[in-house]
């Protein structure tokens, strides 16, 4: 079995080995990939497959996790080792996955604390680890990377996924792309010139509407994207997701979401 894309359009669904066939306005070899995860494991556990598709395909490919996993710990005697745990589990996982280390992106803040450091703001603490150009929070961070980055694609969490720390980095990425592409804050970087699209990949609940991607691997691949999985051998309940995620076989669902701005204009026909 080859790489499968598929990609419903209302009632006809279009499948193409080919990926200019079946993604928005396909660049190329200008094609840039970028993944961002609150969590080091939420990548290949949600958009696993996606990601060895497109490295598969030679695409250029970036990761970012957000949080440092120190709240993460099973155990009483992980307590106070597991963020150092974790971000060795988390380039072991990657490198499997065949991730060059320079293009893997690991930020320091504490999951669990992702709606507290929503927004832009100074820094007042000089030995914060998430600053960038004197400022801290989500939007410094995300603005930073998406003009760091300048992808063609971003992939995001569930809106609606169960966990905050998810939920967050959705709505903080999306608000980070409006900044990134003006003029705002400019030691964060030159603005991007083209507007991303952007996909949404699900991890603990369904999609808001039917997902309209579907990636389709061979064995070989999805036994790979288990065992990078497996890597995080910290986590002691990983394996109940390994079994399920073994259950669903080589097929793996996005949602293509829109990136809008309000016109006023096209809603004047309700009245």
């Amino acid at each position: 079995m080859t790489i499968q894309f598929d990609r419903r359009n209302g009632q006809e669904t279009i499948s193409s080995a080919n990926p200019a066939e079946i993604w928005s306005n396909w660049q190329n070899e200008k094609e840039v990939w970028l993944f961002i995860a609150p969590h080091d494991d939420d990548i290949v556990s949600g958009a696993g497959l996606t990601f060895l598709a497109a490295l598969q395909h030679k695409i250029e490919i970036f990761a970012a996790v957000i949080s440092n996993g120190r709240m993460g710990y099973c155990t009483h005697e992980q307590r106070q080792t597991i963020a150092r745990v974790r971000r060795e589990e988390t380039r072991a996982s990657f490198s499997y996955l065949g991730l060059p280390q320079e293009k893997l992106y690991l930020f320091n803040y504490d999951d669990g604390t992702l709606l507290q450091n929503m927004g832009r703001r100074f820094a007042s603490n000089p030995d914060d680890l998430n600053i960038i150009a004197g400022g801290i929070g989500l939007q410094n961070t995300l603005t930073w990377l998406l003009r760091e980055v300048r992808p063609t694609r971003i992939f995001i969490p569930n809106r609606l996924d169960l966990h905050p720390d998810h939920k967050v980095v959705h709505y903080e990425t999306v608000i980070s792309i409006f900044h990134a592409q003006g003029g705002i804050w400019p030691e964060l970087g030159v603005a991007i010139d083209t507007l991303p699209f952007l996909y949404e990949y699900a991890t603990y609940s369904d999609f808001i509407k039917p997902p309209n991607i579907r990636v389709r691997v061979p064995d070989t691949l999805t036994e790979q994207r288990l065992q990078a999985l497996a890597l995080y051998k910290s986590q002691l309940q990983i394996e109940l997701l390994v079994k399920e995620l073994r259950k669903a076989g080589g097929n793996e669902y996005l949602l293509e979401m829109a990136f809008e701005i309000f016109k006023p204009e096209k809603y004047e026909t309700l009245f």
